[in-house]
């Protein structure tokens, strides 16, 4: 007890306060405002000084007792609190809950935010472009529900399924920060695998009743049911927990969350995780490669942008859904003038959906509230011309948009259109809204007024031609004379202040004028707060209208994104049908067209699948001939089809796919102990085990991991499960280098051969990148080698083994063969392997280099020309 009461003496009101505050929070880095200032104190302030690059020192904390102390100013909190955040900390903002005039003693203080990586309204925190997801998880024994919530837009969804379901929304949506229960640490590490911001919360958050209360009472309903979640009981429980996050975090102001939606498996193509990385649907495989999205996102609006990520990851089922789209697409891609007008109004539209819910929580500015009345303002003329158009999708979104009248007149009366971003710097409400402002904002501007016709009154009375009037925060108004002039100050001015080359004074006059001027500041300024947050009231009644006119915005925003790639790129709109065949003429890789040298064009190509006569297409052809674009630029097609986009292509005529599977190119997990090969089977069983009747499945190079005996047997028996699977007939592109498995098209008859053409012109091979039919009988995997500059030594001798296998090539000879290979004495020189070389190197050897002329060794460098050519 004695150390204890000691320790409580050496501790300095402040830093006792800051304990305490600090004890609740114990896991987050604590902004502690003291005055003007945000400081850190101890462990924090060395993470802040490290992260921030600000300077760090100690201060005293009581008798015989320092810490160490970080700060910055108050007003530079948009500054650092972005870079505390992105280096993955959570942030405690505790704020001076009174005023310090008004108080004796130690201020009262209190965390009035906690700022983490998936919760903030920071726009320097948020990518415009990108939604900042919090995702929360519930572990059942095998069920998995999940939650996900943009607090910066009030967007709230949840899901439930098994852990494959999980582990793809994860990746579709990139959380920023995912909470799951304390409990359940080692199952979450296991899926999350250090990919995201993280924070456990205790277990009995994630209880049912619990959470099933919390929805309910947040959106003051009986049940569930409305929101067409009522029987998704892990997923309640994951969004429960998330609603209890909130509070603990201190966002209590959470009017704009108006709702929660279901995450509808069975509306959306299902993609695994392998498949959205794969075809780099979002992000690129490799550093500087170029997703899908950066193609297709040709959005103006924040929110389309966002909305744009979400059709990526989860295109439609629905076949009405899907063409009605395309109907808004195709009319768009027509009607240019329309397009322009409406585009050319979207770009000042701004981020709507997060000016919105900067509304409801109480934290929007004066200027971004002059922006949300633009917003509103630019929606009328795009309503307009949605409603005149003479496509009947747009009609209906044209009448989904509010124009939200009052409020937009509201804004425009009373708002200032200059008003300054800081409520208390004055100049928000507009003259005429308040007879009280006006006469104070008038009072205060003659005050000024006055105080210049003062000081040109007394320079002119006194001579002191240095004369100023000047204002300070500790002595207000006050007049202020050079050392040079002191003899010529009246005698009724009263000295408040000696600096070293001047002096400062007050006059009972100036006294009076400055009460005057500062109670007319300090009212008007309260007379402004106050409207201004009447004005943030009225908006805030109006957030659920908005919402939905950002989410019809986007939509726009998106479907004018698809006409205009569709326009600069010369794509066709695809025909969707109800079939279970997929025709493709003059196929395109969206992405790789786009890379291609000027003058260079991609080389089409047909492809057709469907269940009864051409399920599997078998595609044999060298490295580097474009089998792989051929299987990506398929799976591309079909996906841009299912989202509403034109595809790249002459004709498409997609029969509705659910599943897409893909497995290409290498992608080892060496730091998990995993080998190229069996991270390739792993996703290989995941599509074996998961397939369905309209799945389109692409596998590139099956079984090159292991040995060509291995590679081909699985392969070989992976094409005959697609093609002899009891229940389903899923449509398969194979893309290997084991010819072998051309065999199987005599023997299956849903199985067909293609190959991708080349043209051997001498030694060498030009890639025609043209699907055709038959199969392939040559690799040129040695050719390709001598492209990539293999040293000669190694193509020529890999030449010679490749001409004695391919003498026999039955493959129960293949031993025989490799014991009776040619054997390569290492130590012999290049000219070894060829009698021409051999001459070569003893002319070469005949020659003096020192003693040969110029004309001397141009007729012996023909001679050896010659002898080569023979």
């Amino acid at each position: 007890m004695a150390k204890v009461k000691e320790k409580e003496v050496k501790e300095t009101p402040l830093m006792k306060q800051y304990n305490a505050i600090k004890a609740k929070h114990p896991g987050a880095l604590l902004l502690f405002r003291v005055g003007d200032f945000y400081e850190t104190f101890g462990e924090d302030a060395v993470v802040a000084s490290k992260v921030l690059d600000i300077v760090l020192t100690k201060r005293a904390n009581g008798a015989a007792s320092h810490i160490e102390l970080a700060g910055f100013p108050h007003h530079s909190l948009d500054t650092y609190l972005p870079k505390l955040v992105r280096a993955g900390n959570r942030v405690a903002i505790c704020d001076q809950l009174e005023d310090p005039k008004e108080v004796k003693g130690i201020v009262k203080r209190g965390v009035t935010e906690l700022v983490t990586p998936g919760l903030s309204f920071n726009d320097n925190v948020l990518d415009k472009r990108k939604n900042n997801y919090l995702a929360s998880i519930y572990f059942g024994k095998e069920v998995l529900g999940i939650a996900f919530l943009d607090l910066s837009t009030g967007e709230f969804m949840c899901a439930e399924g098994l852990q494959p379901y999980i582990e793809k929304l994860l990746q579709s949506f990139s959380p920023s920060e995912v909470i799951y229960s304390k409990s359940n640490k080692s199952r979450a590490q296991e899926l999350l695998k250090d990919q995201y911001s993280t924070f456990h919360c205790e277990d009995w958050v994630f209880q049912y009743d619990y959470t099933y209360e919390k929805l309910t009472k947040h959106f003051e309903t009986n049940n569930l049911k409305g929101f067409a979640i009522e029987n998704l009981e892990y997923g309640i429980v994951a969004a429960g927990a998330v609603l209890y996050y909130l509070e603990e975090t201190e966002h209590n102001e959470v009017r704009h969350i108006s709702s929660i939606s279901r995450i509808a498996e069975e509306k959306y193509v299902w993609l695994d995780k392998f498949t959205i990385r794969n075809l780099e649907l979002v992000y690129p495989q490799q550093e500087g490669g170029i997703p899908l999205i950066n193609i297709l996102d040709q959005t103006v609006t924040p929110m389309g942008s966002r909305m744009m990520r979400k059709w990526l990851v989860l295109p439609l089922k629905e076949k009405e859904l899907i063409e009605e789209r395309l109907r808004v697409v195709e009319y768009f891609f027509e009607e240019e003038e329309l397009r322009e007008g409406i585009l050319a109004n979207l770009k000042q539209i701004g981020d709507l959906e997060r000016l919105i819910s900067k509304v409801a929580v109480g934290r929007i500015n004066p200027r971004e509230m002059n922006q949300l009345k633009k917003a509103l303002k630019i929606t009328v003329p795009i309503k307009t011309a949605l409603e005149s158009s003479k496509s009947e999708s747009l009609k209906k979104l044209a009448d989904r948009i509010n124009a939200c009248q009052f409020l937009l007149e509201k804004i425009d009366r009373e708002l200032q259109e200059d008003a300054p971003m800081l409520i208390h710097q004055g100049g928000i409400i507009k003259s005429g809204v308040d007879a009280d402002l006006d006469e104070y904002r008038g009072l205060a501007n003659t005050g000024k007024d006055f105080l210049i016709s003062m000081q040109q009154r007394e320079v002119q009375r006194t001579g002191i031609s240095s004369l100023k009037v000047a204002f300070n925060k500790v002595f207000g108004y006050y007049l202020e004379v050079t050392n040079s002039h002191k003899d010529k100050v009246p005698l009724e001015w009263i000295r408040k202040q000696t600096l070293v080359n001047a002096e400062r004074y007050i006059t009972p006059e100036l006294k009076e004028y400055e009460e005057k001027i500062l109670n007319a500041e300090e009212r008007m300024i309260a007379i402004e707060q106050k409207y201004f947050m009447a004005l943030v009231q009225d908006a805030a009644e109006y957030v659920s209208q908005i919402q939905q006119n950002a989410r019809v915005l986007a939509t726009v925003d998106c479907l004018l994104s698809f006409a205009f790639v569709a326009k600069n790129n010369n794509y066709c709109k695809p025909k969707i049908a109800d079939t279970d065949s997929l025709e493709i003429k003059d196929g395109r890789h969206a992405v790789i067209e786009k890379q291609l040298p000027v003058g260079e064009h991609y080389v089409p190509n047909d492809i057709y699948l469907d269940n009864q006569s051409q399920q599997i297409i078998i595609i044999t052809g060298p490295n580097m001939a474009g089998k792989s674009a051929l299987l990506r630029q398929t799976a591309l097609i079909v996906l841009m089809a299912q989202m509403g986009s034109f595809v790249p292509a002459s004709y498409a005529r997609i029969g509705i796919i659910d599943k897409v599977f893909t497995r290409v190119g290498a992608s080892d997990n060496l730091a998990k102990g995993e080998s190229t090969f069996m991270v390739e089977m792993t996703e290989t069983a995941s599509i074996l085990n998961n397939l369905s009747d309209r799945s389109l499945v692409l596998m590139d190079e099956i079984g090159r991991g292991t040995s060509t005996y291995d590679g081909i047997s699985i392969a070989w028996s992976i094409v005959e499960f697609l093609h002899n699977h009891p229940k389903f007939r899923a449509k398969t592109l194979f893309a290997t280098h084991y010819h072998e498995l051309n065999q199987l098209a005599d023997d299956f008859p849903k199985i067909k051969n293609f190959n991708v053409s080349v043209k051997e012109v001498g030694n060498k091979v030009i890639f025609m990148r043209k699907l055709k039919e038959g199969g392939s009988e040559h690799s040129f995997g040695i050719h390709v080698a001598q492209m990539a500059g293999m040293p000669n030594p190694i193509v020529l001798r890999a030449s010679e083994i490749m001409g004695h296998l391919e003498k026999d090539k039955a493959m129960n000879a293949s031993k025989d063969k490799i014991k009776d290979m040619p054997k390569n004495n290492y130590q012999l020189s290049l000219f070894d392997l060829d009698p021409k070389f051999k001459e070569t190197q003893e002319m070469l050897e005949n020659i003096d280099i020192n003693t040969i002329s110029p004309i001397e060794a141009l007729i012996k460098l023909n001679e050896i020309k010659k002898k080569l050519e023979k």
